[in-house]
């Protein structure tokens, strides 16, 4: 069985790995970034007529200062930044199982939104709303990562930012199978990979599937 290769940050790292290891999979954590919290203060909660959450991670590391906030209604992109929100006492207006862009699509035009994000971030595509970015945490890189298993693995891309460093970091790329969460995650790993796919939906549970049936393939295509 080709290993799987997890390259997020803790903790989310060690929850792929367990759902990987429930489904048989031969998995190895392998970390680029470290996510630590940064400095912030929350505006007016009256300002703003939503909170847009789009990683479960500003939830995690976001503090105490998230509190004033919760008489916003959420807006959240995956499941388990939805999930994330209803543990610290949200209340959810929508959650988008695909990408922000489509879940700005689904919800009034003209909201002014507060985004709890991370210092990384994408900026949505022809948001009809006005958003107003926070960074609660950021990632760091971790100098050196262990990558020595890399060669013949599956390799999961949380995200655009991790599949761009994962492709400076690895030199052979032609035995290595990319799965990533997500289209734009898919784009930034660039050519020369043993075979790029993308999970039917940008959850875990999703890129996990796919990473299962591609070692259930001798040759991924």
């Amino acid at each position: 069985m080709r290993p799987v290769l997890v390259l997020r940050p803790e903790p989310g790292a060690s929850a792929t790995v367990g759902r990987a290891r429930a489904l048989g999979l031969d998995v190895i954590a392998a970390p680029l970034f470290k996510v630590e919290p940064v400095e912030w203060r929350a505006p007016d909660a009256s300002g703003f007529g939503g909170l847009l959450r789009t990683s479960a991670n500003a939830l995690r590391f976001g503090g105490k200062q998230l509190e004033s906030l919760r008489g916003l209604p959420a807006y959240a992109v995956g499941e388990a930044t939805a999930e994330a929100a209803r543990e610290v006492g949200f209340d959810l207006a929508a959650t988008g199982r695909s990408d922000v862009d489509r879940l700005l699509r689904s919800i009034d035009a003209g909201l002014r939104l507060l985004h709890i994000c991370g210092a990384d971030r994408r900026e949505p595509v022809d948001a009809r709303q006005s958003i107003t970015p926070i960074a609660v945490y950021r990632a760091e890189p971790i100098p050196d990562p262990d990558l020595s298993a890399a060669a013949g693995s599956i390799a999961l891309i949380h995200s655009p930012r991790a599949g761009r460093r994962f492709a400076g970091l690895v030199g052979n790329r032609s035995s290595i199978a990319i799965a990533a969460i997500s289209d734009a995650a898919t784009d930034a790993v660039g050519p020369g990979w043993k075979s790029i796919n993308v999970a039917s939906e940008p959850s875990d549970e999703a890129l996990l599937a796919l990473a299962a049936r591609l070692c259930n393939k001798p040759d991924p295509e």
